[in-house]
């Protein structure tokens, strides 16, 4: 039998087909957010159950997370992000304590007890100055694919300094950076601390280790090394970061008892 984890993200949806007994991935996939997010997250569960060699008979049960959760209509049960990431990184990384989850609208912080259950978190969700967005803009201000910001980060000497709160004052301020002849490597490395710095913020004074990032953010190279500046302790990325809600929603899929 199959369990199935959807998550209905922001900028992507995100599907894991999970062998129930074995709890091993059968197949997973990706496709970009788009205006009707149903349709999307049908269209890749379908092409991922029919590249498995299975039937819809096979399917035990669905379970939906992310943004747009609620609009996944085949799902059987909706679950916050939270629980489902934690439930992914912990499947991963069993002894991880600490969640950083950065996606394209918003960023988390959990915090785990040893059997990998949520005891407390803060999120951001009210400014896209400490999500992936920030990054998007900085990439659409430079004419940049997302993925090369690693490689320039890697150039910098003197990383820029992003005082801005609100991300529309923050690309005024990039933009008056650039005219003052900054470096583009050096402001692509601010924009990534002035995110670490937002996560450090709601982390507090204490966060325990180990530190696992996760979420579409952690494939920007970088951005590890940066929230490690912000919290002073090892960050370790998650294994398939885009992927540990849509995991972690397959996992609690199959030890529904429902």
């Amino acid at each position: 039998m199959i369990s199935v984890g959807v998550d209905a993200g922001s900028r992507a949806i995100k599907v894991v087909l999970l062998d129930t007994a074995s709890i091993q991935v059968i197949a997973s996939g990706v496709e970009a957010q788009g205006i009707n997010s149903d349709e999307l997250s049908r269209g890749l569960f379908d092409r991922l159950l029919n590249e498995s060699g299975r039937g819809a008979g096979y399917v035990r049960r669905i379970v939906a997370t992310g943004y747009a959760r609620n609009m996944v209509s085949f799902a059987d049960q909706t679950i916050t992000e939270i629980t489902c990431h934690a439930r992914g990184v912990h499947h991963l990384v069993p002894d991880a304590r600490t969640i950083i989850e950065i996606g394209g609208q918003d960023s988390k912080l959990l915090r785990l007890n040893g059997d990998g259950a949520v005891y407390d978190f803060a999120m951001n969700d009210r400014c896209a100055a400490g999500t992936g967005r920030f990054l998007e803009v900085v990439a659409d201000r430079l004419g940049l694919q997302l993925q090369d910001l690693g490689d320039m980060v890697d150039r910098s000497r003197n990383p820029a300094s992003i005082s801005s709160m609100c991300i529309v004052f923050a690309e005024t301020e990039i933009i008056g950076l650039l005219s003052s002849g900054a470096r583009p490597e050096d402001i692509v490395a601010g924009v990534q601390n002035s995110i670490a710095s937002r996560v450090c913020a709601m982390a507090g004074r204490s966060t325990a280790a180990p530190v696992v990032f996760t979420g579409g953010v952690a494939m920007v190279s970088g951005m590890d090394k940066a929230l490690e500046r912000s919290l002073g302790k090892p960050v370790r990325t998650s294994p398939q970061p885009q992927m540990t809600g849509a995991l972690g929603a397959a996992i609690l899929a199959a030890s529904s008892s429902c």
